[in-house]
């Protein structure tokens, strides 16, 4: 049955001051407490109210908050010190945080990305900020932006109600359906076609939430579906637009899908890290039984981690994930070269981090199914049925992540590009 979800799980703290080493010492502190009940919290499948209070209190939902969204150090007018940081330093934080639990990588990940709405959606420059107050304050945000397909129906619909609108409809919600303090959603004007990007309070009644816990993988990000019922939605809550007709949405706009789809990439990698540094720390413990007339197989039956064949498969699994790793710098440099271009981006810019950004995710969703699967066959108590280290959780993280992406359509478009030079496709969807 549908549920109020709880909007609020620990008290909000004012961004801290920007300080490019503090965020690594934050991240990695959360990202330690998160892997030392990651296994009894993947059990559990509870809605992440406890692990967003941890994310709030260390001031992680407020990293990318204006006047310094693109990591330029500034002042805000009161003379306190601002809370921003830049994309990299974003994607750096996503990244630790996944490789300790894959579900909140996932929920912040997409906080970030939904706080830059105003940017890729509104009408001013994309570097300027005017950010809802909500994203200034630290409140963490749920929801999507991009339509539905054809064939789910119609989705959301926005009608106009004296000064504002009236939100109906219901979604899918992929994190932060029970935890999210404001909801950031794509819904078609009735009245002109377009998607309007509406943020909307889900502590209104006529919000309910449904949670889906029981999943395969990823099952501590909160995702479930949400029922609007003639939610109002003042105007300056309509964050922004943008049409229908995919060849007329501004190149800046059209980095939001890629922005997401980068930053899931992010995730992925960060599930594969995880799982890797995991199962190599089993490995090292655990001897593993000497092969039958293998040489050297006396010396690797005192040395646990010695067996040649060990080495052989960590060794590819670690060149796997230098490899992806390699690939994602380079689509999250070229992102952010589009983003400091703002509403300047031309359309060839944007293709070419369109292809970037399609590599990305084709070599992430594949090495990450990749490692995380092999480590079942090399690590001893694998899997959670028992007291072990419970790296099975690893391998449905990464099913259930790539599992939202065909790396066969981002081929595709990379082959395409590459061949014909055919720009990727405009799309609102991610």
């Amino acid at each position: 049955m549908p549920t109020k979800p709880v909007v609020r799980t620990a008290a909000l703290r004012k961004p801290p001051v920007a300080d490019d080493a503090m965020w690594p010492r934050v991240t990695r502190e959360v990202a330690d407490d998160l892997a030392a009940d990651a296994i009894a919290r993947d059990r559990a499948g509870k809605p992440p109210y406890d692990e967003v209070a941890r994310l709030r209190e260390a001031g992680l939902p407020a990293l990318l908050t204006p006047p310094a969204p693109l990591g330029r150090a500034g002042t805000a007018p009161d003379g306190v010190g601002d809370g921003g940081a830049d994309w990299r330093t974003a994607t750096a934080v996503i990244r630790e945080i996944s490789a300790a639990d894959g579900s909140i990588g996932e929920l912040i990940a997409r906080h970030y990305v939904l706080s830059w709405s105003s940017r890729f959606f509104g009408t001013s420059d994309g570097t300027a900020g005017h950010e809802d107050p909500a994203v200034a304050d630290g409140l963490l945000l749920g929801g999507g932006t991009d339509l539905p397909d054809q064939e789910s129906g119609p989705g959301l619909t926005l009608s106009p109600d004296g000064s504002g609108h009236l939100l109906n409809g219901r979604r899918t919600v992929p994190a932060g359906v029970t935890v999210a303090d404001r909801l950031v959603v794509g819904a078609t004007a009735t009245h002109t076609g377009e998607l309007l990007i509406a943020l909307v309070n889900p502590a209104h009644p006529g919000v309910l939430a449904s949670t889906d816990n029981d999943r395969l993988g990823q099952r501590l990000t909160g995702a479930g579906s949400v029922d609007f019922d003639n939610v109002p939605v003042d105007a300056d809550h309509i964050l922004g637009a943008t049409p229908r007709d995919e060849h007329a949405v501004p190149a800046f706009t059209a980095l939001a899908p890629l922005a997401l789809r980068l930053v899931l990439s992010h995730v992925a990698l960060g599930i594969a890290e995880g799982a890797l540094a995991e199962a190599r720390d089993v490995s090292r413990a655990v001897a593993p039984a000497p092969r039958s007339g293998a040489a050297g197989a006396t010396t690797y039956a005192v040395r646990p981690s010695g067996d040649p064949y060990l080495l052989l498969a960590y060794g590819e699994l670690a060149t796997a994930a230098h490899t992806a790793a390699a690939v994602v710098e380079r689509a999250t440099d070229a992102l952010e070269q589009g983003l400091v271009a703002g509403r300047d981006l031309g359309m060839d810019q944007r293709a070419e981090i369109a292809v970037l950004v399609a590599a990305a995710e084709a070599v992430t969703s594949r090495s990450a199914v990749d490692i995380t699967t092999r480590i079942l066959e090399l690590t001893e108590a694998a899997t959670s049925f028992d007291a072990g280290p419970a790296l099975d959780r690893f391998w449905r993280n990464a099913r259930a992540l790539t599992a939202q992406s065909s790396p066969t359509h981002r081929l595709r478009d990379i082959g395409d590009h590459y061949l014909n030079g055919t720009h990727p496709p405009f799309t609102a969807r991610s």
